[in-house]
């Protein structure tokens, strides 16, 4: 039986594979290659890839009404309008103190911000939500399997990682991205979800329109989409789930895309990105973005998958 549902399974991935497309040019390349170095941007001179998840670094603008407020390790994201501001992500219960304080070095107060979202359910992005919460007042969206686990503060079962990490700090109140006044309030900042199950079976993608005068570019908070598990989980065994998975894949591949960010700075190559957005002008944004990201992801879940195979 093991055998016939991975064989499914592999076969919904192999069908995805022509619909992502082949690995695009390695992104540090198609824009250094020709390129005559520049300053180097605060953020990648004070952050290494990969950084510890904790480490201050310096707040910075994207683009329009779009912010980097995280650490060096841990992606957290404003969203500013005149009559108040959306934060995705938190980072760990002690990084969402650096969140807070890349807030108001911005110039902007914590208590304006109206809406929280979150990427995944894991507490290296959400776990500090409780504590910006307390600061804001604001209201957490996120999917209803993510609510359900920040009030809680428990993970969900059919979590890949599900036994592996402790509980996080409960919030007060949380509302699911499609129920209630829930879609009207992302509609006020023009924020759009995309569901990317996978990762865990709660995670979220957000996209967003962030403007410069009439200079408008389409932003993509793409989650995670990694095939981490604890060490007895197999994709394989869950054909609904691995199903969900790559259509999440799909939907990033897919999705309109001008700067990508994620939940790990390092997983979407914030460097790369900061490089392409300071000679934009000169040389424009590469392409890759999401689909060089998705693909990038769904070659790494089809070796987990073979790596699956060969164990049974």
């Amino acid at each position: 039986m093991e055998r016939v549902l991975f064989g499914k399974a592999f076969s919904a991935l192999a069908l995805a594979l022509p619909l992502l497309g082949a690995a695009p040019q390695d992104p540090v390349t198609a824009i250094t290659s020709d390129a005559v170095p520049g300053p180097v941007h605060p953020w990648a001179q004070a952050c290494e890839d990969w950084d510890d998840w904790d480490k201050p670094g310096p707040p910075f603008k994207i683009h329009g009404n779009t912010w980097y407020v995280g650490t060096c390790g841990i992606s957290a994201i404003l969203i500013t309008s005149d009559d108040g501001h959306a934060l995705i992500d938190s980072g760990t219960e002690k990084g969402a103190e650096v969140v807070l304080a890349n807030i108001r070095k911005l110039g902007f107060d914590p208590k304006d911000i109206k809406l929280l979202l979150g990427s995944h359910e894991h507490f290296d992005h959400v776990g500090g939500m409780a504590k910006i919460q307390q600061a804001t007042g604001a209201v957490f969206i996120s999917s209803a399997i993510a609510v359900d686990t920040m009030i809680t503060g428990k993970a969900h079962p059919d979590d890949p990682q599900f036994g592996l990490h402790e509980p996080m700090a409960k919030i007060a109140e949380g509302l699911p991205y499609d129920w209630g006044d829930a879609p009207y309030k992302l509609d006020y900042f023009g924020i759009s979800p995309i569901p990317t199950p996978g990762h865990t079976p709660g995670a979220m993608s957000w996209t967003w329109r962030a403007c410069e005068g009439e200079d408008c570019l389409t932003v993509v908070y793409a989650d995670s989409l990694s095939a981490v598990s604890r060490d007895d989980y197999r994709f394989s065994d869950h054909r609904e789930y691995l199903d969900a998975f790559v259509g999440s894949l799909k939907d990033i591949a897919e999705a309109p895309c001008d700067i990508l960010a994620t939940p790990h700075p390092s997983g979407g190559k914030l460097k790369v990105t900061l490089s392409a957005l300071a000679r934009r002008k000169q040389d424009g944004l590469p392409d890759f973005a999401c689909a060089g990201y998705a693909s990038a992801q769904q070659q790494a879940l089809g070796m987990r998958l073979s790596k699956e195979r060969g164990t049974q």
